[in-house]
């Protein structure tokens, strides 16, 4: 492609670094589709006839079929741009030297990876949505199914188990906004920015965007051909998906664990230990907690990288591609793995409510001190007295002698026999956003409407 300036051979040791075909070969579908959307293009401006144009139309068909059969597999060329356009050379002449003209590898490069970002935000989307379909599903299941909340991994209050499994589908509803915020911003193409000045040739950039499926035509060829902010807008969008998904997959691998054991792990996503036979160990829940940590080194990295480059492109952004790409996989798999481990999920409603200890309705009852005329401070204040009189007896609070409850303060007997069990403690929250079963099914049919399809 540039071996006419010079007359020695490239050092093997800059070949094996500087070669990307292993990493950018996934490209070849976009690399096909830029190519096809350029032909068209380079006949506008009278640089091919209408004869040229069906030629290399059928040449880049003919090569589509050979990539999809592996061509790329042990190929030497230096890049998937420089392997197309070779292979495209076995099949139509010389006549494969003119797709070149007018642009740079520099936009070409820049087109398919906004084309495959584009798409890879699109495949996680779904995803995504997916997952947020099976947590909408168990908390259907669960709407009835009471269990502990918790704060500093301590019982706080009683809550509805569907209530816990849609505030894990909110989270997925954000990092879906995020992604398509990321699409949106990906969608501007590149195309006809050549290597830096724009090109040389008047190519209609509007019509080679509505061909190629972009929203917009970039307004800076300097701009345009450095510009991988969209990566990064990608792989944050996916970085903060995935810390969701590590934090949904803490909260069951406790719930999972034998002293908690309010959900059975499906034995699909589980496995055994090598020496202790009684072992079912969540090790999908594992690998999507450390996924995330791969998802931020991989962003910091990407970060670290373009903060250190001037205007213009770098050879510094291929190493940036093979981040890309492994981010936006792992993310993917991470999330496809999620989803079958949630529409798995076995409820154990009993453990759950075993968990319900009447020290949980504390905050119940120091709202009906209020209701009774006190300042909240100080019903907080009687209610924890309450609480460390019931430990020094071995009691629940529900159950300290009324002898005992009243010598705490006076109010306490009747306020205790109105008091309730976990039930009337989430009814008690009726709040748009609350635990009532009115208030979590007003949710249910949000949360379904922000993810239909």
């Amino acid at each position: 492609m540039w071996g006419g300036r010079f007359t020695e051979p490239m050092d093997p040791r800059l070949d094996r670094l500087n070669r990307s075909l292993p990493v950018d070969g996934r490209l070849w579908r976009e690399d096909l589709e830029t190519n096809r959307a350029w032909v068209h293009a380079l006949e506008g401006v009278g640089v091919l006839t209408g004869d040229e144009r069906v030629r290399l139309l059928a040449g880049l068909d003919a090569v589509a079929e050979q990539l999809a059969a592996g061509a790329a597999d042990d190929a030497a060329d230096e890049d998937i741009h420089s392997l197309l356009e070779r292979l495209l050379g076995e099949v139509v002449g010389p006549l494969a030297g003119k797709l070149h003209t007018g642009r740079s590898r520099n936009d070409q490069v820049a087109t398919d990876l906004r084309l495959w970002t584009m798409g890879a935000l699109d495949r996680l989307d779904g995803a995504l949505a997916a997952l947020g379909l099976a947590l909408i599903a168990q908390a259907r299941g669960g709407l009835d199914v009471l269990m502990p909340s918790y704060t500093h991994t301590q019982r706080a209050q009683p809550v509805r188990f569907a209530h816990w499994a849609l505030a894990h589908a909110w989270a997925l509803v954000r990092d879906r906004a995020r992604g398509a915020g990321a699409r949106a911003r990906a969608s501007v193409l590149p195309l006809g920015s050549g290597a830096i000045a724009g090109s040389g040739f008047a190519v209609d950039r509007e019509a080679l965007a509505s061909r190629l499926g972009f929203a917009a035509v970039s307004a800076n060829s300097i701009d345009a051909v450095g510009d991988r902010d969209f990566t990064l807008e990608a792989v944050f969008a996916a970085t903060v998906a995935g810390m969701h998904l590590s934090r949904l997959a803490e909260d069951l691998v406790l719930f999972s664990s034998a002293e908690f054991g309010f959900v059975v792990l499906a034995e699909p996503f589980t496995t055994g230990s090598s020496l202790m036979p009684q072992k079912r160990n969540p090790d999908s829940l594992e690998l999507v907690r450390a996924k995330a940590g791969h998802l931020l080194g991989r962003l910091v990295a990407m970060t670290a990288t373009l903060k250190a480059m001037p205007s213009g492109y770098q050879k510094d952004l291929q190493e940036n591609n093979a981040a890309l790409f492994d981010a936006l996989d792992g993310a993917l798999a991470a999330t496809e793995l999620m989803e079958g481990v949630v529409a798995g999920l076995q409820l154990r409603p009993g453990r759950m409510a075993s968990a319900l200890d009447a020290a949980t309705l504390a905050t119940d009852l120091a709202d009906l001190v209020v209701q009774a005329g006190r300042p909240f401070r100080e019903a907080h204040g009687l209610v924890g007295a309450l609480v460390r009189k019931a430990e020094e007896l071995g009691v629940a609070i529900d159950r300290v002698p009324t002898g005992e409850a009243a010598k705490v303060d006076p109010a306490f007997p009747d306020l205790l026999s109105r008091l309730g069990g976990p039930g009337a403690a989430v009814e008690r929250r009726r709040v748009a956003g609350g635990t009532a079963r009115t208030a979590v099914l007003e949710q249910l049919d949000a949360a379904a409407a922000a993810f239909k399809p």
